[in-house]
């Protein structure tokens, strides 16, 4: 991948710094609020083991791009809390199973399927959660190909798949090119979901976000991309929520995760969060 596609996913870092980035008791509060008006951590790429939750049988995989990446300290936080195991698969690369026409898609979707195959064995998750990515560009044959090998992939794992839409961004020039495909993404996904016969389902993460960027409650970083804590919390407990609707867990509290130590993952301080 070349620079200017590198400097959209800035977060892969050598060294941690001192982190201000503690939700405090007000903001925890506000977390709290969306997510009650909404549904009314383990490290990256660690998966939480059996020591470390009361099992409840749920093994979360969480893949998808940067945008999951931002948001998976607070979901494997949120997870953990929930007694769910969880593994952080994400990409700050691009995480698209599409492999389209474009060949940085074709790269970066070979990839994810090399990995995506390493973690369902190893990890062996009850569900493989994909938030549909920034890269799923195609046609939609070609995004309805990879979601229902997707599927297929999973199910032969003993897993579900969930899928869930990314939450809206800003559509920048290296973006407006591929707009009307992110648009028919998620339609497609919630097909292929609807068409699985049970094996999958659509998660409508528009009943959180909205569909505007801009807006307040879409809570996007001043990249207009991606989350900073408060967002990444706010989509965690909506997504513990729905997820325990659909796997009978039931979603711990907020306030015994939401000011964790995940707040201070490094990716909040190269976005500029304490800005």
């Amino acid at each position: 991948m070349n620079s200017s596609h590198r400097s959209r996913f800035p977060y892969r870092v050598t060294s941690r710094r001192p982190s201000r980035h503690v939700l405090t008791t007000v903001a925890a509060a506000a977390v709290l609020g969306v997510a009650l008006a909404g549904c009314a951590g383990p490290d990256r790429g660690k998966s939480t083991t059996a020591n470390e939750v009361n099992r409840t049988g749920t093994k979360v995989l969480w893949a998808g791009d940067s945008i999951a990446g931002a948001e998976g300290p607070a979901l494997g936080a949120a997870l953990k809390a929930s007694s769910v195991e969880f593994k952080d698969a994400s990409s700050d690369g691009g995480g698209t199973v599409v492999a389209g026409g474009e060949e940085i898609t074709k790269t970066i979707a070979a990839d994810t399927w090399k990995q995506l195959s390493k973690n369902v064995e190893s990890f062996q998750p009850t569900v493989v959660a994909y938030q549909i990515t920034t890269y799923d560009w195609g046609t939609q044959d070609q995004q309805r190909a990879a979601y229902e090998k997707l599927v297929t992939t999973a199910k032969a794992a003993g897993a579900k798949t969930v899928f869930v839409p990314a939450p809206p961004i800003k559509i920048d020039d290296f973006y407006k090119k591929y707009a009307s495909q992110m648009r028919t993404a998620p339609q497609v996904a919630m097909e292929v979901a609807k068409n699985s016969g049970g094996a999958a389902v659509f998660l409508d993460a528009s009943q959180l976000w909205g569909i505007d960027a801009s807006a307040k409650k879409a809570q996007r970083a001043s990249d207009g991309i991606h989350n900073c804590q408060q967002g990444a919390a706010a989509f965690a407990a909506w997504f513990a929520t729905e997820l325990g609707k659909k796997e009978g867990f039931t979603p711990a509290a907020v306030d015994t995760w939401a000011k964790g130590s995940w707040t201070s993952d490094d990716r909040y301080a190269t976005l500029k969060c304490d800005s």
